[in-house]
């Protein structure tokens, strides 16, 4: 066994990765939030958002976004150490997560951006473990269904998107994810 050394845990998390055009090489879009995240620094909604309307400009946005500036600042350094998003900024959002039978969905408002993400069609729960590799230097655990339908709408405008099969955490790129564990 190794030791632990980093660690946050979630419950509703509804994680979308995706793109706006066909051939991109990485996606332009992360809602990826949950109604609870625990860290060893404190507890609120939370997760990280990153929005690149134009591809071939910066992005619009992009950070950890949470209600509480003490449980977004662990992710950076602690969950995504060694990666892109290890400096990104903590972001002041309200973060709204419904789910029903079939269906989870997401409403994350910070600074001039409102992202609402809508899956529909989620697939059984199935418990996955997965190993670090590429953007997820961590182990994951993690409870969660498959989405076969999701839109998104950004400030109110549906936005066209493509899921590709595999997202940032290794998983599929459309998933509810009722509870889970990173750790590293």
């Amino acid at each position: 066994m190794s030791q632990i050394k980093s660690w946050m845990s979630w419950e509703g998390g509804v994680d979308l990765v995706a793109a706006t055009q066909e051939g991109l090489a990485m996606p332009n879009v992360i809602v990826h939030v949950a109604r609870m995240v625990h860290t060893p620094q404190g507890s609120a909604p939370s997760g990280m958002v990153f929005w690149q309307p134009d591809p071939a400009a910066p992005p619009a946005i992009m950070g950890f976004v949470s209600h509480s500036p003490a449980a977004g600042s662990y992710f950076g350094p602690h969950i995504f150490g060694g990666t892109p998003f290890e400096q990104a900024p903590v972001l002041d959002a309200t973060i709204e997560i419904e789910t029903g039978p079939g269906r989870a969905s997401s409403r994350v408002k910070t600074g001039d951006f409102l992202f609402e993400v809508e899956m529909t069609g989620l697939g059984s729960l199935e418990h996955i473990s997965r190993a670090p590799a590429g953007m997820t230097p961590f182990t994951q655990n993690v409870v969660e269904a498959i989405a076969s339908s999701v839109s998104l709408k950004v400030n109110g405008s549906p936005v066209t998107i493509m899921v590709p099969p595999v997202g940032i955490s290794g998983g599929p790129a459309a998933v509810f994810a009722a509870t889970g564990i990173y750790a590293r």
